[in-house]
């Protein structure tokens, strides 16, 4: 792909953070991920709660028919008590890096002000366990999340499921999974920046090639180990590639926000118009300046803020009308 002449700029205050080195670089080839999986694999739940004052425990549960146990991480207020709502929360790293603390400090932050019982999942990851091996490891933990939770706190009938970047994909995914198998009820689809489309065929997935924060090319290598062979063909499931599917009625209501300065702008805004257009009520929010994940990395830009503020603000709102 050619860089294209125009493109929006910059937030002033990410600019700066940009320029800032970073271990990930901003093109991923194939041949990085084994080195960059082990980088992003070494966070720890430690890592992730810092002093906020939270209980963190670990379960191994069931995974789908035929695969693996999955681990999970469960995360609640030192005082909960009672049931109460549930986050099911699944991690981004464009489907083939990172581990389920992966972005969970805002996460952490809603059980904190909502008194939520959260829950991150491990699945697994590509190429070496392909489509539909992640989303079907989320579905099977959001199954599970369900059946056992009064055990864990949490009331059944008050659980949201959200996940950033491939893990907003995946949330996407396993909300129209609980819709077609008559799964868990969920109340809201917490999106962010959600990777949806496998074709990446937008003006905003060619704006951005080697610049930014997960660029074009990285985007294919990402889709690329998912799907394989499959990948722009009628063999990609809707579950996978949300984007792909013609019928987004009968879902629950979703928060979707994106930057405008990154790869996945324009097929969120897409999928949010798909959403309107089924009947299913939609939020969008895209955040002037902003690239991929930018409110992880630059959490007190003015930006970040406002975007980290509108999210919670949505969550308390579907919270308090369920």
């Amino acid at each position: 792909m050619s860089e294209p002449l125009f493109r929006p700029p910059y937030d002033p205050e990410l600019q700066v953070v940009l320029a800032t080195p970073s271990p990930v670089p901003i093109t991923i080839t194939p041949d990085l991920i084994p080195a960059l999986r082990a980088a992003t694999q070494a966070l720890t739940a430690k890592d992730v709660i810092g002093d906020r004052q939270l209980h963190h425990s670990e379960r191994v549960i069931p995974g789908p028919a035929g695969a693996p146990d999955l681990i999970i991480s469960i995360f609640k207020r030192h005082d909960h008590s009672g049931h109460g709502p549930g986050i099911y929360y699944v991690h981004g790293g464009g489907m083939i890096i990172s581990n389920r603390f992966h972005s969970l400090g805002t996460v952490l932050d809603w059980v904190l002000a909502t008194d939520a019982v959260a829950v991150s999942v491990e699945y697994r990851l590509a190429p070496e366990d392909p489509d539909p091996a992640p989303v079907e490891d989320a579905y099977a933990g959001l199954v599970w999340t369900a059946e056992h939770a009064a055990e864990l706190g949490i009331d059944p009938n008050r659980i949201i499921v959200s996940g950033i970047s491939a893990g907003g994909g995946l949330a996407a995914g396993i909300a129209l999974l609980a819709r077609d198998r008559k799964g868990p009820a969920i109340i809201g689809q917490l999106l962010m920046c959600p990777m949806l489309d496998e074709r990446n065929d937008t003006v905003s997935s060619r704006q951005f090639v080697g610049i930014g924060v997960w660029d074009g090319p990285s985007n294919d290598t990402g889709w690329d180990a998912l799907l394989g062979d499959r990948r722009h063909t009628d063999q990609v499931s809707i579950y996978a590639s949300p984007s792909r599917a013609t019928d987004l009625s009968n879902l629950p209501p979703a928060y979707i926000d994106v930057g405008s300065a990154e790869v996945f702008r324009d097929e969120d805004v897409a999928y949010a118009s798909a959403l309107w257009a089924s009947g299913t009520q939609a939020e969008l929010h895209v955040w002037p300046g902003g690239f991929h994940g930018f409110e992880n990395r630059a959490p007190h830009a003015h930006v970040s803020r406002r975007a980290l503020d509108a999210r919670l603000a949505w969550l308390k709102r579907v919270l308090e009308t369920s």
